[in-house]
């Protein structure tokens, strides 16, 4: 059977998931969709769309969606409902999996690679997470939960936009950018989102494509230069460092026009090299680094240049979690480069630059 597309929702409180839930669950695609709320009660789907609030944690929708809410864990929930789909008790195409305002998705995504009964029927499509552009602010300074939120996602949706100036959306924009340059960044109006730009993202899927977005490394050259001209020249960047990446105010203040005062501990830093890796001594670097950062890298994803092969090699992780696997071949006259990019909590960029140099053949 082919496996069950899941998808993670998160976001902060109040951001709109339940809008864009709701309109995912009645547009009118003709996809049967099972809702997993992972919630505390503080906003379920309203009653209104749901044919019966019954004793049984799985109510039918009348537009033939299901929905139900997590007794125990998740893991259990989702073997359920495979093997109710299995056995034609139910009908429905795809999860999506609601998580609380203040949940961390890492655990939530981990549980699709840990375990093997899931793993065997669902293929985890992407992680998104809505913000809530006028509370953003204030969210992502004061609590972690939020700032971790926006680097697990594939795909980042601001809501609210409209209730704020185009400047605190273009800053707002820019910070997440900072935190998370994987991540394509929308604004919303309040969760109405078009089905295909929340379904079938394959923000998990082991492919050659490396998505930074690319405008972002244009705006931030002048403070990151090294991951362009030299990410090899493990000299000349690490003064170069020092001087502008931790001083975000001072980084962008002259040229974007408003000043950051934050420095988010969610960070992304890119790594390119010129020289094919050596994969026994990358695997044995990565393989100590996420035994000690684990916790604290939350997404990281690389196309590789490795010696012995033709073929790019292409990695990603979540938390201690990570899977490569052998990509499409390097074509003819194509730069043979290395990029990666780590997005994590207080990462000592320091430590992975070096290791990873010594990595290099």
């Amino acid at each position: 059977m082919a496996l069950i597309p899941a998808t993670i929702l998160t976001g902060f409180l109040g951001s709109g998931k339940t809008t864009l839930l709701k309109r995912v669950l009645s547009e009118a695609h003709g996809q049967k969709i099972a809702v997993v709320e992972n919630e505390f009660g503080e906003e379920n789907i309203d009653n209104e769309i749901l044919v019966a609030d019954t004793q049984e944690n799985i109510i039918q929708m009348s537009n033939g969606c299901i929905c139900c809410t997590i007794r125990d864990d998740l893991r259990a929930t989702l073997a359920d409902l495979a093997q109710k789909k299995r056995k034609g008790e139910l009908d429905f195409e795809r999860v999506v999996i609601e998580t609380t305002g203040l949940a961390d998705p890492g655990p939530v995504a981990q549980t699709f690679f840990m375990d093997d009964e899931v793993a065997e029927q669902y293929l985890l499509d992407s992680i998104l997470t809505l913000v809530d552009a006028k509370h953003a602010a204030q969210q992502l300074n004061d609590r972690q939960e939020a700032r971790r939120q926006v680097g697990f996602a594939d795909q980042l949706f601001i809501s609210k936009a409209d209730l704020v100036s185009q400047e605190e959306v273009d800053a707002l924009i820019h910070r997440l950018k900072h935190m998370n340059p994987r991540a394509p960044v929308r604004t919303v109006h309040f969760g109405e989102v078009p089905i295909k730009d929340v379904f079938d993202l394959r923000g998990f899927n082991l492919n050659a494509k490396l998505d930074i977005d690319p405008d972002f490394l244009k705006v931030d050259d002048h403070g990151h230069d090294h991951d362009h001209h030299h990410g090899h020249d493990h000299h000349d960047h690490d003064h170069e460092h020092g001087e502008h990446c931790n001083h975000p105010s001072h980084r962008h203040g002259h040229d974007h026009g408003h000043h950051h005062h934050h420095d988010d501990d969610v960070k992304s830093f890119v790594y390119r090299a010129d020289r094919p890796f050596d994969p026994a001594r990358l695997e044995d670097f990565l393989g100590a680094i996420v035994q000690v950062y684990g916790p604290r890298m939350l997404r990281y994803k690389g196309v590789l240049n490795m010696q012995g092969t033709d073929r790019k090699v292409i990695f990603q992780g979540v938390h201690q979690l990570m899977g490569s696997d052998l990509g499409p071949q390097w074509a003819d006259g194509e730069p043979r480069v290395s990029k990666m990019v780590f997005i994590g909590i207080d990462l000592p960029r320091d430590i992975l630059e070096q290791g990873l140099a010594q990595s290099l053949v």
